[in-house]
């Protein structure tokens, strides 16, 4: 057998174990666990750090200010050295639409250490303490929830007991490149941190999808959140694993009406939202970058080439072993597009947005080793000390 085949046979079986061994991440059935209404509505208070989000704001602003909650909520939007006017616009909102309290404040620029996200949300959770809540709510500024969306999460901790539930928004899925890439993105999240381990005891697999995490204030307070992560570019993943680490209970879904109302209608926006952070999920580690390049070669660009090549060549045993790898690919994608309401077509097309992100991966590298480091909003970090997320 030559070399080819035998690549093309390990891309098979690498895909094969992906398929039944890798917590059956390609499923999308993971959504808000069963849940009842609590006797009694504990008080939760809404934190958002919010930098420069005059754009989104009054998308997603008055979904948290009309809550349907019954207990008591309030919300505490950090303006974090913003120069559009976010503190004044969320202001008006506020006076316009009614709801739930919203209080506006600014932490100051961020000391040495700090990223400046988490920062904002230190000065954000230091605000909510002398309300004594039981629960935060820590989503970003572009997310809009549905009226229930408070309740139901509370509803889910309370009756899961859990310390941190999470919703992965869903993402805007518009332009061209947002089809393309964005369902791709949840996907490899989940092939990442499979949904069904993060929520079971006893799994060492912890992540979270920092735009929506109601979290027990206790277990906050055990964890040190935020001050343990406080230089946490990739906050999501370091909070559910400083919480998991310290013995909480945590869960991770997808959302059903929690949604991203940021939009990222060129290529260049969402190369940068994935740059951003590539690098800080392999530890700055050339080996893992070298790793990570042969392993998405191996898995999602040997199975097209295996195949055309394959057939080109008249080798019925490459291009087979490459079809069916393709194939098993293909058939794994199919669940998220169709969460995400996408056409079926862009399946097959795969191993083209995979390439893509091993760029982006690569791209991410390079830019850490320029010392322009990972950014948020504007601010620089040269060496970040974190682990996956996305820009907010």
């Amino acid at each position: 057998m030559s070399a080819f085949v035998w690549i093309a046979a390990g891309s098979l079986a690498a895909w094969l174990w992906l398929l039944c061994c890798q917590g059956f991440f390609w499923r999308t059935d993971i959504r808000l666990p069963a849940r009842s209404d609590p006797d009694d509505w504990p008080s939760v208070c809404v934190v958002v750090p919010a930098r420069d989000e005059a754009a989104v704001l009054p998308d997603s602003l008055p979904s948290l200010l009309a809550q349907d909650y019954p207990g008591r909520a309030e919300i505490f939007l950090v303006d974090d050295g913003s120069s559009d006017g976010t503190g004044d616009l969320a202001r008006a909102l506020a006076s316009r639409h009614g709801g739930l309290p919203l209080t506006v404040d600014s932490p100051g620029e961020p000391p040495p250490g700090w990223t400046g996200k988490l920062w904002a949300v230190r000065h954000g959770v230091g605000l909510a303490r002398a309300r004594g809540p039981e629960y935060l709510l820590l989503t970003d500024a572009d997310i809009a929830h549905a009226p229930d969306s408070l309740r139901e999460l509370v509803a889910a901790a309370r009756t899961g007991g859990f310390d941190a539930v999470s919703l992965m928004a869903r993402l805007r899925v518009e332009s061209l490149w947002e089809r393309l890439v964005v369902p791709a993105f949840v996907y490899f999240f989940a092939q990442l941190y499979p949904f069904r381990r993060i929520g079971r005891k006893g799994s060492r697999t912890a992540a979270a999808a920092g735009g929506c995490v109601l979290l027990r204030a206790d277990a906050a307070e055990r964890a040190r959140i935020p001050d343990a992560i406080r230089n946490a570019v990739i906050d999501d993943v370091a909070l559910a694993r400083a919480v998991k680490g310290g013995g909480g209970h945590i869960w991770l879904g997808l959302a059903e009406r929690v949604d991203s109302v940021r939009p990222y209608p060129r290529l260049h926006d969402l190369w940068r939202m994935v740059s951003r952070s590539a690098y800080a999920q392999l530890r700055h580690n050339p080996l893992l970058l070298l790793g990570t390049v042969i392993g998405l070669a191996l898995v999602y660009l040997v199975p097209p080439v295996a195949l055309l090549a394959g057939l080109a060549a008249e080798s019925t045993a490459t291009a087979a072993l490459g079809g069916l790898a393709w194939l098993v690919m293909t058939g794994t994608y199919v669940p998220m597009l169709r969460y995400y309401g996408q056409p079926l077509w862009l399946a097959p097309l795969l191993p083209f947005t995979a390439f893509l992100y091993l760029l982006m991966t690569v791209d991410s590298a390079v830019q850490h080793y320029r010392g322009r480091g990972a950014a948020w909003k504007g601010r620089t970090y040269a060496r970040p000390d974190a682990v996956v997320g996305e820009e907010s």
